[in-house]
């Protein structure tokens, strides 16, 4: 099973939205054409202001040309595979390298470090989940595994392909998907609601808020931050059947199909504005939001 690194930029000039779709130019398409079918991990430079490292993992599901821009190409992401990490993975830790293949003989970085799009393999893809989806729950090998391989180097691919098949079922699970999703969002917006403009929490120090996708999971929305804004109990119940809605600069819409007009804005906090998360990434993207107004807003 392979698998492999995707170098995209927050601030980047290429028509990438990774929980879809990843640009790139004609000089990269056998390396791409590799991870069809496999899955991917999105690393930002550390040249990048606030990187995030490794930040997320997706499938790619097939190459098109670009229909747009001559001599491009897009690597289209599967639907419903995108996920980003809870805790994004710098390049070197506290063990060193992260991604360890990267080394040269001589144990030092590579030129391969530089390459947009290259090649992972699968004790490095294991590490980097490991890290960044804190994969606590994945099930540990068995004794028998252990006892029967140690010592023996070339028997350890059998063992390497059943831990990386582990990490592929959990991140394909849809309940962990949902908790990953919630923890994102929620800490994106400091657990608070982002219409009322409320942070209430239980007695059992939890959050009473939840993590809303703009464009649901059942409409192939993916599970990014920016798909995502943490809602009260009501503000979600409102924003799931289109009473309220938000435009492109986070103005908050309110429906003519409300029937308690004046109460619905007593209730929405002061600034008229979806209070946003405070890195620029992390805020409702418009390509959701817009989807949100077309197929789900009452006008």
């Amino acid at each position: 099973m392979g698998f492999g690194v995707f170098i995209h930029r927050s601030d980047s000039r290429y028509n990438d939205r990774p929980a879809e779709q990843y640009q790139f130019p004609r000089p990269y398409l056998r390396r791409v054409e590799a991870c069809v079918g496999k899955w991917v991990i999105y690393y930002e430079p550390s040249k990048v202001t606030d990187t995030r490292g490794y930040y997320a993992v997706a499938k790619v599901q097939q190459i098109i040309p670009d229909p747009v821009t001559p001599d491009m190409y897009l690597a289209l992401i599967k639907p419903g595979t995108y996920l980003d990490f809870v805790n994004p993975v710098p390049f070197s830790g506290s063990d060193g390298l992260v991604e360890r293949g990267l080394l040269n003989d001589e144990g030092r970085i590579s030129g391969r470090a530089q390459s947009a799009v290259r090649a992972l393999s699968p004790s490095d893809f294991n590490r980097i989940i490991d890290l960044g989806l804190d994969t606590n729950e994945l099930l540990l090998p068995r004794v028998d595994e252990v006892g029967t391989f140690a010592g023996f180097q070339d028997e350890q691919a059998p063992l390497e392909f059943e831990q990386s098949r582990d990490r592929v079922g959990y991140i394909g699970s849809r309940i962990v998907r949902d908790r990953i999703f919630r923890r994102i969002v929620l800490r994106a917006y400091d657990e608070r609601c982002a219409i009322t403009g409320l942070k209430l929490i239980n007695g059992g120090g939890r959050a009473e808020v939840s993590a809303a996708h703009i464009r649901p999971v059942e409409a192939n929305g993916p599970d990014v931050v920016n798909n995502g804004i943490a809602l009260s109990g009501t503000a979600h119940w409102m924003f799931d059947r289109g009473l309220i809605s938000l435009s492109d600069d986070l103005e908050i819409l309110i429906s003519r199909q409300v029937n308690d007009f004046d109460s619905v804005q007593g209730f929405i906090n002061k600034t008229r504005r979806a209070l946003p998360p405070r890195r620029q990434f992390e805020r409702p993207h418009p390509h959701f939001l817009q989807w949100h107004r077309e197929h789900c807003f009452k006008q």
